[in-house]
């Protein structure tokens, strides 16, 4: 086996890899929005809880 095999045999090795580690990724993704799951939704809703509480202090703090 000549040193031009050996570099096909390992670049065709790792490109499989990386197939299968963007196919599990992809799944994940699919899967994930199947169940309706957004990360940034998730923080968009933190942050807004936040200044809804941001709010509320300052109201709570001038109404009397």
């Amino acid at each position: 086996m000549g040193i031009a095999d050996q570099f096909k045999d390992k670049s065709q090795a790792l490109a499989d890899q990386a197939k299968k580690k963007a196919d599990g990724k992809q799944d994940e993704a699919s899967e994930r929005s199947s169940r309706n799951e957004d990360p940034m939704r998730d923080e968009q809703d933190r942050a807004r809880q936040r200044a809804q509480d941001a709010r509320d202090r300052f109201d709570d703090n001038y109404d009397a």
